[in-house]
């Protein structure tokens, strides 16, 4: 039948028979079907009003069927079924390589659009004419710049949405107009979180997140900056700004720890490395438990060799990266082959993200703490999550005695001076310093890792020598996040990078005359 049919249309060709429809109406046909991935009124509501393009046609256009005139013609669908066929594909295309830009209240993202709606409901609008609603937190804090004497309008909310980013910014257009040399600082910033957070959204493959298995011994690790890390570890080619941000989001986290505490660092002692001669020390010993000399092992009985112990690194006041993917925190363990790592996540917030793992081990004199253990994870790292606070477990000597050969401690942004987080680590930060042993601290801002140094040298002062000294993480995520209660506030995951210790009193015997 298919055959006849096809025949009979070749037939009315040949004839020459032209069709009753004007050419000019079966260009825009042919248009409106090419289109047809891409909603026509989706394109005018997502579209960047920075171009000043309209693209689509009437809806009424698309909405009418080809006229049939061959008998081959396909048979109208129901109209439920072709809305939402249409209404599919326009979600699909939308989100295409290039066509990623889409303000917050329309984008095609359910996850996208409630994000909006929050950010409309907690952000106010930063115009100097409004109001304080808060304390100012830094200098760069919009709320600085609102004057108490010549503020004369309440707050409010951020309801209007930026052309140019897309992200709810001012209360009104005015205000935003009115402002805008301010907000184009971080205007192109904004626009290029708004469509990273679509690029995650947009249904594509991420060849980006295969990550490469255990490193060969006869490869050696490149650490002076991104590129040549993800190189020399032969993760796949990325060729895509975009990619590059992406996969450095999450790899900031245990490339953090492994920068400072690898061999190959590339901080070092010499002029600009940042490495302080305390830091040189503590680094050291670290070092000698993560990088055993070959022992000649093999798989059989003959090769059984003795190890140390695990080398533990305490991440203290754990958030998302205690949420991270195994296969992310497996990329640590591949750069130190030959040693055992057990990570150890502590905090009220260490569970976040894991739903899937609720309801908690129950407490028992076995696991006093209802630690949560991960050990099928390669054979040779271990991670364990406590719902807890560290000063809690510390005073039942839980994890002690310290060794700083095999003992570390890592703080991803942990607000040590910021008003609203500060007294949770008042009680902890002189348990760290009795320790002796390394803690690594990172930052959001510049301006973040400096209020942190100065809560610690306001604190303890005298009571801790710098190992690191503060500047910009080398291996920071390159992707910028924003704050949904304050969408000026942008910030990138562990920007800044230092490390401390308690300082240590070493007793010299002086010989007597």
């Amino acid at each position: 039948m298919a055959g006849y049919t096809c025949i009979q249309c070749l037939q009315v060709l040949r004839q020459g028979a032209r069709a009753s429809t004007p050419q000019a109406r079966l260009q825009s046909l042919a248009t409106s079907r090419r289109r047809s991935a891409v909603s026509p009124s989706l394109i005018r509501s997502f579209g960047s009003h920075r171009n000043g393009r309209s693209l689509g046609t009437k809806p009424a256009e698309q909405t009418k069927p080809a006229p049939a005139h061959s008998c081959c013609a396909p048979k109208p669908w129901p109209s439920t079924i072709t809305q939402r066929g249409v209404a599919s594909k326009a979600s699909a295309g939308a989100l295409a390589k290039d066509n990623l830009f889409h303000s917050f209240s329309n984008s095609p993202s359910d996850a996208i659009r409630k994000r909006a709606e929050f950010i409309k409901q907690n952000a106010f609008c930063p115009h100097p004419s409004h109001q304080q609603t808060r304390a100012p937190v830094s200098p760069h804090d919009p709320e600085a710049r609102k004057d108490t004497s010549e503020s004369n309008l309440a707050p409010a909310h951020s309801h209007f949405e930026c052309p140019d980013c897309g992200v709810p910014v001012y209360c009104s257009e005015g205000h935003w107009m009115d402002d805008f040399e301010a907000h184009l600082e971080i205007c192109d910033t904004l626009r290029q979180i708004n469509e990273d957070d679509h690029d995650l959204r947009s249904g594509r493959s991420f060849p980006e997140f295969n990550y490469p298995g255990p490193q060969d011994d006869n490869f050696v690790i490149n650490m002076t900056n991104w590129d040549t890390y993800l190189y020399t570890r032969e993760f796949p080619a990325i060729n895509d700004d975009r990619s590059m941000r992406q996969v450095t989001r999450m790899l900031t986290y245990p490339q953090t720890i492994g920068s400072v505490l690898h061999e190959l660092s590339p901080y070092g002692v010499r002029a600009g490395g940042r490495l302080t001669p305390e830091g040189l020390k503590s680094i050291s010993a670290l070092r000698y438990s993560l990088h055993p000399p070959k022992a000649g092992e093999s798989t059989d009985i003959k090769g059984l060799r003795l190890k140390a112990p695990p080398v533990r690194i305490f991440i203290l006041g754990a958030r998302a990266e205690s949420s991270l993917p195994r296969d992310v925190w497996l990329q640590l363990q591949y750069m130190y082959p030959r040693a055992l790592l057990h990570l150890i996540f502590i905090g009220p917030e260490s569970m976040a993200n894991r739903d899937a793992e609720f309801p908690l081990p129950e407490r028992t004199p076995e696991n006093p703490f209802g630690g949560i253990v991960e050990d099928r994870l390669g054979g040779q790292m271990k991670i364990t999550t406590y719902v807890d606070y560290f000063h809690t477990m510390n005073k039942a000597q839980y994890f002690g005695p310290f060794d700083p050969y095999l003992d570390c401690f890592m703080l991803f942004h942990p607000g040590l001076g910021h008003p609203a987080s500060s007294h949770e680590w008042e009680e902890t930060l002189p348990q760290l310093l009795e320790t002796k042993v390394p803690i690594l601290c990172t930052g959001y801002t510049q301006w973040d890792l400096e209020r942190d140094i100065n809560w610690v040298s306001e604190k303890c002062r005298g009571e801790f020598d710098v190992l690191l000294e503060p500047g910009e993480n080398i291996f920071r995520s390159l992707r910028w996040d924003l704050n949904d209660q304050d969408p000026h506030d942008v910030s990138c995951g562990n920007w800044g990078l230092w490390a401390f210790r308690g300082k240590r009193y070493e007793a010299t015997f002086k010989q007597e005359d």
